[in-house]
């Protein structure tokens, strides 16, 4: 399982959580997706290999912006995904 870390700009309050959430959901088949405007960031846990370009190709049209990208082993813990 992969876990991808991204700092994204451009998030203001929980409504632009929801709509960078849904828009990966959309367009990628995850596990687990979790936006936070306060931290300016998002995860995404999924089995697929993805690189910085694919969620530029999502997220770019959103008006979103990219600032880092960031790709680990997800491990199953007890209570979700770490």
């Amino acid at each position: 399982m992969n876990k991808y870390v991204l700092k994204i700009n451009g998030m203001r309050c929980g409504m632009c959580e929801a709509h960078v959430e849904n828009e990966i959901r959309k367009s990628i088949n995850v596990k687990k997706v979790k936006a936070s405007h306060i931290k300016n960031e998002l995860i995404v846990i999924t089995e697929l290999e993805l690189e910085e370009n694919d969620f530029h190709n999502v997220l770019d049209k959103t008006g979103y912006e990219i600032k880092s990208y960031k790709k680990e082993v997800a491990v199953k813990k007890l209570f979700g995904w770490r």
